[in-house]
């Protein structure tokens, strides 16, 4: 061989070699990079372990600076109920010492006593206007009620059984012991058809009303009161109303309400209610009063019996009303016999 190809021949070696070194050095740089990616990739893991460590730290120093300040409120609290109750260092109750109670309460005994000394004076004032035995204001009551006795609006029982109308007949009796002609013979004979007006005199007599006066619903001859034979006593007496005066000649009418009328028979004879029982002065100053008193003896037949008969009584010939709608009792009073055998 030629000199000159030898020459190209090391030069192509030459040339391979150093292709082979470019390679091993571009292989070492790549190297070289991946590992300061991975040393990058380390320091931003470590980073950022290094932040949550410290987020960490910094969430959990709050927490506890909460738990702490929780305590101390409470703590606080407590002790500010304990001190609001009895404070030791200042002597407080209540939240007040014991002189700024001591005014209070004097301000109030003084408050008070005024008032209560006041509303006694004014009371005082008012019953200087009163009189005790008539009421300032009667108005409402202008003309009076009536009520019957037995106290039943609803009578029924069989007449040949005692038990059937004893309570009636005891109930008869009790109101008429206190008309007792024993009784009323101590009480003063009064004028026939005259008011027994006695407005100056400071004892009120009594005028005399006699049980005898009610004859055969007296319970003297019958102490059944007509029961035990089937025509049965209802005794009609009108409401006490201090200082009523009725005007006319007062009586009282009863009807039944059926279509043929029914037979009765009136004690005081007519039914009448004579004004010298009248006026009335009150229970206080009339301590002995008593009202007169008009019985009723229903007739009744045998065709009556096991029929329920409705009677309407009214107080009639004057001035006291007896045709109030809103009121039923007022002048007026309403029962039911029914008597069986």
């Amino acid at each position: 061989m030629s000199s000159q190809d030898q020459n190209q021949d090391q030069k192509q070696d030459q040339d391979q070699d150093q292709k082979q070194d470019q390679k091993q050095d571009q292989d070492q740089d790549q190297d070289q990079d991946q590992k300061q990616d991975q040393d990058q990739d380390q320091d931003q893991d470590q980073d950022q372990d290094q932040k949550q460590q410290q987020n960490q730290k910094q969430n959990q120093e709050p927490r506890h600076e909460k738990d702490a300040a929780k305590e101390e409120k409470k703590e606080e609290k407590k002790g500010s109920w304990k001190d609001f109750i009895y404070n030791p260092r200042t002597g407080e109750f209540l939240g007040r010492t014991a002189s700024s109670w001591g005014l209070i309460l004097l301000f109030y005994l003084v408050f008070y006593g005024f008032l209560a000394g006041m509303f006694s004076l004014t009371m005082w004032v008012m019953l200087q206007t009163l009189d005790e035995n008539v009421p300032r204001h009667q108005d409402r009551v202008s003309s009076p009620g009536l009520v019957v006795r037995p106290h039943a609006l609803e009578i029924s029982y069989n007449r040949t059984d005692p038990t059937n109308y004893n309570q009636y007949t005891q109930q008869l009796h009790e109101l008429l012991q206190y008309y007792n002609d024993s009784i009323q013979e101590q009480n003063d004979l009064c004028l026939v058809g005259e008011y027994t007006e006695q407005d100056h005199e400071p004892v009120k007599k009594v005028c005399q009303f006699k049980r005898s006066m009610l004859r055969q619903c007296s319970g003297l001859p019958d102490g059944s009161f007509g029961f035990e034979e089937g025509k049965p006593c209802i005794i009609i007496k009108m409401n006490r109303v201090i200082g009523l005066k009725p005007e006319g000649d007062p009586f009282i009418n009863c009807t039944a309400k059926r279509d043929t009328p029914l037979q009765m028979q009136y004690f005081p004879p007519e039914g009448r209610l004579d004004k010298m029982f009248f006026p009335y002065y009150g229970k206080k100053a009339h301590p002995d009063y008593v009202q007169p008193l008009v019985a009723v003896k229903l007739l009744l037949r045998k065709e009556d019996y096991n029929v329920e008969q409705t009677v309407e009584c009214k107080v009639e010939g004057s001035n006291l009303r007896n045709s109030d709608d809103r009121d039923k009792y007022l002048g007026r009073v309403t029962f039911r016999v029914r008597v069986s055998e």
